[in-house]
């Protein structure tokens, strides 16, 4: 793979500054955020007053702990426009999440919120391995979900040409891959993997494809992944985080040069990691509840958002702005099965390790009798022979049991068998009552 290490002059200044020179910029941002939101959101108001903390009892960066957390709870609660903080009239654009699991939450931008929001997103994208004058396809889905126009607005920033395929129409994405000639893409990871069985399919290699770089998020995703799709693509794939809630893709990224977990944009998010069950503020190198404030954020300033992600905060590497591990589940899409604590992503870890299972699989959760139980169901590689199923199977039923602690059904199906992400891929099906 091509070296795309970023010559240091292309970097915002910022991203090499001294963590004093950081730390002054945000404890400046933040007490302007915070009397932002006091002024002109009620609920912010409401909130402090009931925690009894005013904007100007921060004095240091450490005296946010003091501040009351925010919950998607709280926004659904104010939906559609109560967390706004501006006019009407001076916002530019709304997005809002898909509300499968409940209302859904709204955030809004100002004509500088987006400036913003470009600004990072063109960032991430340079910290990944893009480069002015790259074309990008985005196979993010456009819309009131963040992704795709996100993605669209930050590599247009960074100088690219945009190839705005949004989601879906998989045949044609390959064959327009293949047409159009891009050097990055920026899809969720699930959804790259349906774009190499159809590469395949179609008889092409992806190795061969012009893509340098894969830039991937809205979903967790593994090291092991990131190997099988490094492996069949011959590009670096690249982590990308970001929540509509704080502002979208480009709240973090990792760098090409090192791959070691995602810089966050610490001179407009502030990142606290806590205990997820006493809400205490956890010291850095410790896993926890990512919690996210806003710095610059003039349309919906967000004060302590718990992401329900689950990480930890690391020292930067390749740029001085700390850094998040790759994240390893939520505390929202946790399964407790049989008293046991289970995160899609530590079966997927597991199954990659066995030689003809594919990164296809679902977790299917059911209760036949008293006791709630859990079948992998897990489609085999294409030249895995059906003979052979049953026995990998067995394999992978015994390193759930080794590693996980849990017993469960697995079931290896034919490759092709489960249906195919065009987005967020649905990791977990539940059947129970």
């Amino acid at each position: 793979m091509q070296d795309l290490t970023p010559d240091p002059a292309s970097l915002d200044p910022i991203e090499t500054a001294s963590r004093d020179e950081i730390q002054a910029l945000q404890l400046s941002r933040l007490t302007w955020s915070l009397q932002h939101a006091y002024e002109n959101v009620p609920h912010y108001r409401q909130a402090f007053d009931a925690a009894g903390v005013r904007p100007g009892d921060l004095t240091e960066l450490a005296d946010l702990q003091h501040f009351p957390f925010t919950t998607k709870a709280d926004l659904r609660a104010n939906y559609p426009f109560g967390m706004f903080a501006v006019p009407q009239e001076q916002v530019r654009r709304v997005h809002a999440s898909s509300g499968t699991t409940g209302q859904p939450t709204v955030v809004g931008y100002t004509e500088r919120d987006l400036s913003t929001w470009a600004d990072v997103v063109a960032r991430s994208i340079r910290a990944a391995g893009g480069r002015p004058g790259h074309k990008v396809h985005v196979a993010y889905g456009y819309g009131l979900f963040t992704g795709g126009l996100g993605a669209h607005y930050g590599a247009e920033r960074l100088g690219c040409t945009v190839i705005p395929m949004s989601g879906g129409q998989t045949e044609r994405q390959v064959r327009l891959i293949h047409d159009f000639q891009p050097d990055v893409i920026m899809v969720t990871p699930s959804y790259m993997l349906a774009l190499l069985d159809e590469f395949e399919r179609q008889g092409r290699d992806p190795r061969e494809s012009s893509l340098k770089v894969g830039i991937f998020g809205a979903e967790p995703w593994t090291e092991d992944m990131r190997r099988e799709v490094e492996e069949r693509a011959g590009l670096h794939a690249v982590d990308i985080y970001g929540l509509s809630e704080v502002m979208g893709p480009g709240v973090a990224s990792e760098c090409v040069e090192t791959k070691d977990g995602l810089h966050v944009w610490e001179d407009h998010f502030y990142p606290e990691v806590i205990d997820p069950e006493t809400g205490e503020v956890l010291p850095d190198g410790e896993q926890g509840e990512l919690v996210f404030t806003s710095l610059t954020k003039q349309a919906m300033p967000v004060v302590r958002y718990r992401t329900r992600d689950l990480t930890r905060l690391l020292p930067g590497t390749a740029r001085t702005m700390r850094r998040i591990e790759k994240i390893t589940g939520r505390t929202d899409d946790m399964i407790i099965l049989r008293g046991v604590n289970v995160f899609p992503t530590q079966v997927e870890e597991l199954l990659l390790r066995v030689q003809g299972l594919s990164p296809h699989y679902q977790l299917v959760l059911s209760r036949p009798h008293r006791m709630d139980e859990m079948t992998v169901r897990v489609e085999s590689r294409p030249d895995c022979a059906a003979d052979e199923r049953a026995a990998l199977a067995v394999r992978l039923c015994g390193l759930i049991k080794d590693n996980v602690g849990i017993s469960v059904a697995c079931d290896v199906v034919e490759a092709g068998t489960l249906p195919r992400s065009e987005g967020k891929a649905q990791r977990v099906l539940d059947l129970r009552p």
